[in-house]
C-alpha cells in the first residue's frame, strides 16, 4: 500500500546528465555479461545473438522506463532500485518467452545453454552493478566525502522540511550549515524563532560563502516576498555558491505535478493526468491486453451468470448505468443485474445491508464482485481502466462535488474496475462524508503516484484479497 502524506503530491525532476550515463552502462553491463557467457562456453558472438541483444537492451530500457528506474536516482530507496531493476529484466525475459514461441530457430542448438544462462546470470550482474554503485556513494557521502555544505534562507516550515531531509538522508551528501534570516519574530507563515535558534542573518551568510564555507544556498521564503526574494538573489549573484529558490508549491494541492518550458518559460503544472504520450499508450496497452485475456478465461463463466440472473429474477440481464469518466464525460457503465430495480436518474439511493432491492442471486453476485465482470467489456471500448477510481453515478457525483474538495480531480483518468482505495478497504457502501472523502484522498494517491507497477500491484491484490468483502452488498 501505497505511505500517504500530508502532501499534495510532488513536482517531477528533469532528468540529468548522471541518469544517461547509468542508462548506457546497464548497456553495456548487458552486452559484457553475454560476451563473457560466450567466451565461457567458447563460442563466437553471431547474427542471432547480436538480435538478442537488441530485443533485450530495447525492451529492459522500455520496461525501466515504465517502471521508473531512472527515476531521480540520487533519492530512489536502495531495496526500490533492486525491485524495479529485477521487474525490469522480468519484461525482458516475458518477451523472449513469446518471441521464441513464434520463432524456436533463435534459441536453438549449441547456443541454447548459452541463451539461458545469459538470461539468469544478466539481471544478477545488473542488480549487483547497482547495488555496488549506491553503496559505494552512500559509504562516501557518509564519510563526508563529496558533500555539499548548504544553507537556508528562510525560518519557515518549508525550511524546517528541507533541513529535516538534509539531516535525515545523510547519503545525500548535504552538510547542513544553518538558517539564517533578517527576521526574528514569526511572520509570513514562519516558525517561532528567535536569534539563538538563527545561525545569522543573509549578510553574514553572504561572508561565509566568500570564505568558501557555504557550497548551497536554499531560499525557502514564502511566495507573497517577493522584492525581499529578489534582493536577497541580486546580492548573492556576486557570489560563487549555487543559489536555490525553494516555492512553496504544496500549498496549491498538487496533483500529478510536472515542470515544463515553454520557449524558455517555466512552467509547473499543479493538476494534470499521467496518461498523456508514452504512459497513456502502455496503460492502454496494458488495459487491452489483460482484459482481452480474461474475457477470454471468463467467457463460458459469463454466460453461467447471466443465465442465473434471468432465471432467478425478472427483468433484463445487464444493468446499465450513465457515469462520470474521463475528464468528466458521461459514460455508460455495464453490471449484471443484482436488484430487482435499474435505477438511473437525477436520484439514485446507494445499496445499503439487507437492502430489499438486491436479489438473492444478486447478493452473491455483489459479495464476490461478480456483478463487475461484464465492465471488461467497457475497457475493451476504452471507456474505463482495469486499474482506476471506481466510477460512481452521475447522481452521487453531482452531490459530492459540492461536498468534498478536489472531487472531481479523479477524473483526470479514466475510471477502473479495481482501484487503489478498494484495496485499502474503501470497497462498498459510503454511508458518511467521511467514507467517501476517505475513497476519494485514495484516488487522489493512486493518480499522484501512478506508474505500471503500481497497476499491476494493485491487480494482484485485488486477485488475491479484493474479490470477497464483508463491504460489498
Amino acid at each position: 500500500m501505497i505511505e500517504r502524506s500530508n502532501r499534495g503530491g510532488v513536482v517531477r525532476p528533469h532528468r540529468s546528465k548522471l541518469i544517461a550515463i547509468i542508462r548506457l552502462l546497464d548497456v553495456f553491463i548487458i552486452w559484457l555479461t553475454l560476451y563473457l557467457v560466450l567466451e565461457n562456453y567458447g563460442l563466437n558472438f553471431e547474427y542471432h545473438q547480436l538480435l538478442w541483444l537488441l530485443i533485450a537492451v530495447t525492451c529492459f530500457e522500455f520496461f525501466a522506463e515504465f517502471n521508473l528506474l531512472y527515476n531521480v536516482p540520487r533519492g530512489t530507496n536502495l531495496y526500490r532500485e533492486i525491485l524495479r531493476t529485477g521487474i525490469a529484466w522480468f519484461g525482458v525475459l516475458l518477451v523472449f518467452l513469446c518471441v521464441i514461441q513464434i520463432k524456436p530457430s533463435l534459441v536453438d542448438g549449441p547456443s541454447e545453454a548459452v541463451f539461458w544462462s545469459w538470461l539468469v546470470l544478466a539481471p544478477l550482474v545488473l542488480v549487483g552493478w547497482h547495488l555496488a554503485m549506491r553503496l559505494f556513494i552512500n559509504y562516501m557521502r557518509g564519510a563526508g566525502e563529496n558533500t555539499r555544505k548548504v544553507a537556508i534562507i528562510g525560518a519557515t516550515n518549508l525550511g524546517f522540511e528541507l533541513e529535516s531531509i538534509f539531516k535525515r538522508e545523510a547519503w545525500l551528501g548535504y552538510a547542513f550549515a544553518g538558517y539564517y534570516d533578517d527576521r526574528t519574530i514569526k511572520e509570513d507563515g514562519r516558525l517561532q524563532w528567535t536569534e539563538q535558534n538563527l545561525s545569522g542573518n543573509t549578510n553574514e551568510l553572504i561572508q561565509m560563502v566568500n570564505e568558501q564555507k557555504v557550497d548551497a544556498i536554499y531560499i525557502t521564503l514564502p511566495l507573497k516576498a517577493e522584492e525581499r526574494i529578489k534582493q536577497i538573489i541580486g546580492a548573492l549573484a556576486d557570489t560563487t555558491a549555487a543559489v536555490y529558490y525553494v516555492p512553496d508549491l504544496f500549498g496549491f494541492d498538487l496533483l500529478r505535478a510536472k515542470m515544463e518550458n515553454l520557449r524558455g518559460i517555466p512552467i509547473i503544472s499543479i493538476h494534470d493526468t499521467p496518461f498523456y504520450g508514452i504512459d497513456g499508450i502502455s496503460k492502454r496497452m496494458f488495459d487491452v491486453i489483460v482484459s482481452a485475456l480474461i474475457l477470454i478465461i471468463i467467457g463460458i463463466p459469463l454466460l453461467i451468470i447471466a443465465l442465473g440472473v434471468k432465471i432467478t429474477s425478472p427483468g433484463p440481464v445487464m444493468f446499465k448505468q450513465r457515469r462520470y469518466g474521463f475528464k468528466g464525460e458521461e459514460i455508460t457503465v455495464w453490471k449484471f443485474r443484482s436488484m430487482t430495480v435499474s435505477e438511473d436518474g437525477d436520484s439514485v439511493k446507494q445499496a445499503t445491508k439487507n437492502d430489499a432491492r438486491i436479489t438473492d442471486f444478486g447478493a452473491f453476485l455483489r459479495r464476490t464482485s461478480l456483478d463487475e465482470l461484464p465492465q471488461f467489456i467497457n475497457v475493451l471500448q476504452g471507456r474505463m481502466s482495469i486499474i482506476g477510481p471506481r466510477p460512481h453515478a452521475v447522481a452521487h457525483n453531482e452531490f459530492y462535488r459540492g461536498q468534498i474538495k478536489g472531487y472531481m480531480l479523479r477524473h483526470k483518468v479514466k475510471p477502473g474496475i479495481t482501484g487503489l482505495a478498494q484495496i485499502s478497504g474503501y470497497r462498498g457502501e459510503t454511508e458518511t462524508l467521511d467514507k467517501m472523502d476517505g475513497r476519494i484522498q485514495y484516488d487522489l494517491e493512486y493518480i499522484r503516484n501512478w506508474s505500471l507497477m503500481l497497476d499491476c500491484k494493485i491487480f494482484l491484490k485485488t486477485i488475491f484479497k479484493g474479490f470477497f468483502s464483508d463491504q460489498a452488498y
